[in-house]
């Protein structure tokens, strides 16, 4: 038996007023991939996170989620579904109340904790996943006084506790310094190897943002696709290039990417 696609997008198109935000996405991602989504500001990266997160709806095209179609399906038990992790959650999120009672609040997708709810089993999983993302030490820290790289790691760990089985993540990365971008990526290896048939898509503008367990690459530019496939195929200096529009010399090593300007390069 075929297992359901986690994503499965074709001829897809989103619109605000007369400009076209994606246009003619085709893309199809299987359970247990692990895809990178790259693309300058604008190519359309959180534009085609919010579909996949089943927040909006294509202008035009066909977009099915784990399985549901979008626009006959009930977004709200679809999205109990998809885990989301981005930077500005934490912000909307009470810093007062401790990393093990943010990470609950996971378990119900609120922004409060509704104790009722959580019984040994949701209990006994908060432990498990904020152990699995190295914040055992910071279990009774208010969420107010952790550094950016611990929130990160705890709004990864809260993402995940409806057992989700798609993640997405929008730069998760963003504004981390080198250990605690380091901490988040080593995380992700950890989650993709503790649970191989969840999916996940991670949004950057870096290649060195990437954790090891990426397999595939979709890159975006102008809302259109340059390039998208296994990772080994798709990241490669010239469709890095296109991507980017400008020349990118690309380099893998040890499982990890990086990407730069050849020497002596300037924006004309």
């Amino acid at each position: 038996m075929t297992e359901t696609p986690a994503i499965v997008m074709e001829g897809v198109g989103v619109r605000r007023g007369k400009t076209w935000l994606l246009s003619g996405i085709d893309w199809r991602v299987e359970p247990g991939e692990q895809w990178a989504l790259l693309g300058p500001n604008g190519a359309g990266k959180s534009t085609l996170l919010t579909l996949a997160a089943a927040v909006m709806h294509p202008t035009k095209g066909r977009v099915e989620l784990l399985g549901e179609r979008m626009g006959r399906t009930d977004v709200r038990r679809l999205r109990e579904r998809i885990g989301v992790v981005e930077a500005r959650l934490d912000r909307k999120l009470d810093e007062g109340y401790e990393i093990s009672t943010i990470v609950l609040t996971g378990a119900t997708g609120t922004r409060i904790p509704l104790w009722e709810r959580y019984d040994d089993e949701v209990k006994a999983r908060a432990e498990e996943l904020i152990e699995l993302f190295g914040c055992a030490d910071l279990s009774a820290r208010p969420l107010g006084i952790c550094s950016q790289g611990e929130r990160q790691r705890v709004l990864l760990a809260r993402a995940l506790m409806s057992s989700p089985r798609l993640l997405l993540l929008d730069e998760p990365a963003s504004a981390l310094d080198l250990p605690a971008r380091e901490a988040l990526l080593a995380a992700l290896e950890a989650l993709a190897a503790s649970d191989p048939e969840l999916t996940t898509v991670l949004a950057t503008h870096h290649l060195e943002e990437l954790p090891r367990s990426t397999t595939h690459a979709l890159l975006l530019h102008g809302g259109e696709v340059v390039a998208s496939g296994p990772v080994e195929e798709t990241l490669t200096s010239e469709a890095l290039s296109r991507c980017f529009a400008m020349p990118v010399e690309v380099s893998h090593r040890d499982g990890r990417w990086w990407g730069h300007a050849p020497a002596g390069w300037r924006r004309g």
